[in-house]
């Protein structure tokens, strides 16, 4: 018995690492970037350097002579909060605006907590919602630029799919009515290369494939987006049976706005997620209704952020009263 050691958990190491975590999640948003630069040139390109430069220099600047601790943005994950972040924009963002996001999402969500792993709410979505309020008009800008598989003018005005719905059936059109006058709101055009919208949502297709890229690496469980994504798909049928001529039907509102984009990337951070599964189906179910909700019901006809900012603020409670199992317990 003089040899036994008691350390406190956890016993079983790996080498599993925050940066090896951090890198996998910027190769599953690979797609989504590719398709974002293809669809609008360089305005994506600017967002995603500024997102990602600000991001990476704030955590920095920060730790070293304002905490003066340790420095960790070798981590990666100020880099994925910047890309997030300028993925949730509108592409003709200006560059002061992002910079705005990233102090935002940095300095004050995650550094003010005690940096990675301590703060409650996810940076990329919090500076959205920010941005939102704070800068209405840029933030519902959704102009769109010419991007190098475009062809045409510079750039032209445009609208996102749930904006064009939502001011169409504010006017008395059904949503078939709107769908034939809108070839664009097709669900191939939606799930390969949607213009319109926040950077990250040109493409379903390339949100999936960094799904399918996140679960074979095992960075991720299906848990939190098979609840988001199925709550969305069963409460938008369920108002779609009930009044097909009022609302949209489920296929249009996964594959519309950042359903897909939040429930994969954002809606599982590790922090701002619940911790046991049962917390995680909960916490899953929670955003898709409130996204649903606040996409039929109220001012905005996007909710995913503001779903998700709010089911962050209940993941303690979901952490309290839905703890895991202990070892051992039967």
């Amino acid at each position: 018995m003089r040899n036994l050691i008691i350390s406190p958990s956890p016993h079983i190491h790996s080498d599993l690492t925050t940066r090896r975590l951090m890198r996998d999640v910027l190769i599953a948003l690979f797609p989504a970037m590719l398709v974002s630069i293809l669809s609008y040139g360089f305005s994506a390109v600017r967002l995603l350097m500024v997102g990602v430069l600000s991001c990476v220099i704030l955590e920095y600047l920060i730790q070293k002579f304002i905490l003066k601790t340790a420095v960790t943005v070798n981590d990666c994950s100020a880099a994925v909060t910047g890309v997030l972040l300028a993925l949730n924009l509108p592409p003709c963002t200006p560059w002061w605006v992002v910079f705005i996001g990233s102090i935002v999402a940095i300095g004050i969500v995650k550094m003010t907590f005690g940096g990675l792993g301590q703060n409650i709410f996810n940076p990329a979505i919090t500076a959205r919602v920010f941005l939102l309020v704070s800068f209405p008009v840029i933030m519902t800008d959704w102009t769109i630029p010419q991007g190098w598989i475009s062809a045409g003018t510079d750039a032209f005005s445009g609208a996102t799919p749930l904006s064009i719905v939502k001011e169409g059936l504010k006017t008395g059109l059904t949503p078939e009515q709107i769908f034939t006058a809108h070839p664009s709101l097709s669900c191939g055009q939606m799930l390969f290369a949607r213009i319109g919208g926040s950077a990250g949502e040109a493409s379903a297709l390339a949100l999936i494939l960094g799904f399918i890229y996140l679960l074979v690496r095992k960075v991720i469980k299906p848990t939190i987006p098979v609840a988001v994504i199925g709550t969305v798909f069963v409460v938008s049928g369920i108002f779609y049976l009930i009044d097909s001529s009022s609302f949209t039907g489920p296929v249009f509102n996964i594959l519309t706005g950042g359903v897909l984009l939040g429930a994969i990337f954002m809606a599982t951070d590790y922090v701002t997620s619940p911790m046991s599964c049962s917390g995680q189906i909960v916490y899953g179910i929670g955003i898709g209704l409130l996204t649903v909700l606040i996409r039929f019901f109220g001012a905005y006809p996007e909710g995913v952020s503001f779903a998700i900012l709010i089911m962050n603020a209940v993941v303690p409670l979901l952490n309290k009263y839905m703890r895991p199992a202990r070892f051992g317990a039967k």
